[in-house]
């Protein structure tokens, strides 16, 4: 599943996101979401949000719930 949609997103999330710096590769990075940043409903980009290691990016593809929700 993509992260373009808010509703999709919740903390816990295993996700893989693009970080700033990997935007002109692509390199993903993968984490468990802790905060959702964007506030609009839907991004064409993907949904930001931040890891629970601090990483900040744009959700590209969710894994599944592996992560424990707070």
């Amino acid at each position: 599943m993509n992260g373009q949609r808010r509703s999709a997103i919740r903390a816990g999330l295993e996700v893989d996101i693009v970080l700033k710096q990997d935007q002109r590769t692509c390199k993903t990075t993968r984490g468990i979401v802790k905060d959702i940043l964007t506030n609009s409903p839907n991004h064409p980009h993907g949904i930001k949000v931040r890891l629970q290691d601090g990483q900040v990016g744009r959700v590209k593809r969710i894994l599944n719930e592996g992560g424990a929700t707070d």
